[in-house]
């Protein structure tokens, strides 16, 4: 299954909502779209919450997103990525110009 970073920034009434029960009806969110949970993570710096999601597809990875927003009200921006040795497989077979 692909996979998929979503960066998520709080806004200041997003984050007074932060909670374990908020955060455990996100993960069913996300298993309800397929997915897989990878690693959550809190940061500091452009971003306020970094996940590593499996998901089947990007419909998916893009509902359960948009899910996430509306009941959090956290904005997320979500890329799916490739495993570096994918990355340079990909590079490999780039045609010289």
């Amino acid at each position: 299954m692909p996979i998929f970073i979503m960066y998520g920034k709080y806004g200041r009434d997003s984050l007074k909502e932060a909670s374990e029960r908020r955060t455990k009806k996100a993960v069913k969110i996300i298993e309800k779209n397929g997915g897989k949970i990878i690693s959550m993570y809190a940061v500091m710096g452009e971003h306020d919450l970094v996940f590593t999601l499996d998901f089947p597809d990007a419909e998916k990875a893009m509902s359960a997103s948009l899910a996430l927003k509306m009941l959090t009200g956290i904005s997320f921006s979500t890329s799916p990525v490739v495993d570096v040795e994918k990355f340079d497989q990909l590079v490999s077979k780039i045609e010289k110009i």
